[in-house]
C-alpha cells in the first residue's frame, strides 16, 4: 500500500484561456487546471522538466498526489489527463481533480507475479503468458495500492489465473463483474510441436495399417 502520498508542486496561473496557456508554455511551463469537490477550478502551472521528470518515474495517472500550490490549502488530486504534443509527444495541459480520502474511483493497478521459482510448470519449461499487465479497480482514493499480487506457486502447464484467484487489498474490487483472465501458463513450443509431429505419424500408420488391409 501507499504509505506516503507524495508531493506535486504547481503554482497559480494567471489568466485564463488559449492565450495565457501558450504563455505559460513559452515560459517553460505547463498549464493545468484542478477541479472538484465543488469548488471552483483553479488554473496552474508547472515547471516543464518538473513535471516530464513525474512523468518519466511512471504511474503518474494512477497516483494519488499532494498538490502543493503557493497560497492555498494543500490537496489531494489525481490527474485525469496529460495533453500531449501530437508530433513531439511531450506534456501540453495537464487536468488534476481534488479528491477527498474517503472518495472511491477507478484506476488501473500493475500486476505483480510472484514465486517463479515455485511454480512447477516454469520448470517444465512453460511459459507465462500475461493477459493483463493492469487491472482496472475501484480503490479508495485514501488508500491506492502500488500494485497486486499474482502468486505462481504451484502452478502446472495449462493452468489459467483469474481475477479471483488474486487476493485484492482492503476496498478495492475489480470494475468488470466477472472472472476474467489475468495470465496462463502455456506449454512449451517445442512441447506443442513434438505433439503434432506424433499425431501426423499416428495418422500416417493408420493410412498405411488401412491400405495394406
Amino acid at each position: 500500500m501507499a504509505d506516503e502520498i507524495p508531493d506535486l508542486i504547481a503554482e497559480v496561473r494567471t489568466g485564463t484561456g488559449k492565450g495565457a496557456a501558450r504563455q505559460s508554455r513559452r515560459e517553460g511551463k505547463v498549464p493545468g487546471v484542478v477541479y472538484g469537490s465543488g469548488a471552483e477550478p483553479l488554473a496552474i502551472d508547472m515547471n516543464y522538466n518538473y513535471l516530464l521528470k513525474k512523468l518519466k518515474e511512471g504511474r503518474f495517472l494512477s497516483r494519488l498526489w499532494n498538490l502543493k500550490v503557493e497560497g492555498h490549502d494543500d490537496v489531494r488530486v489525481i490527474c485525469r489527463g496529460v495533453q500531449r504534443d501530437v508530433i513531439k509527444d511531450l506534456p501540453t495541459h495537464v487536468d488534476l481533480m481534488r479528491l477527498r480520502r474517503t472518495s472511491r474511483i477507478k484506476l488501473f493497478i500493475n500486476v505483480e507475479f510472484i514465486n517463479h521459482e515455485k511454480a512447477p510448470g516454469l520448470k517444465r519449461g512453460g511459459t507465462l503468458t500475461v493477459v493483463r499487465q493492469e487491472v482496472e479497480l475501484s480503490v479508495i482514493a485514501g488508500d491506492i495500492p502500488e500494485k497486486i499480487t499474482a502468486d505462481l506457486t504451484g502452478l502446472q502447464i495449462g493452468d489459467v489465473i483469474h481475477i479471483n484467484d488474486i487476493t485484492l487489498p482492503s476496498g478495492a474490487r475489480p470494475t468488470v463483474d466477472r472472472n476474467f483472465v489475468i495470465a496462463n501458463l502455456a506449454a512449451p513450443r517445442a512441447l506443442t510441436a513434438d505433439s503434432g509431429e506424433d499425431d501426423d505419424d499416428g495418422a500416417a500408420e493408420s493410412e498405411g495399417e488401412q491400405t495394406e488391409g
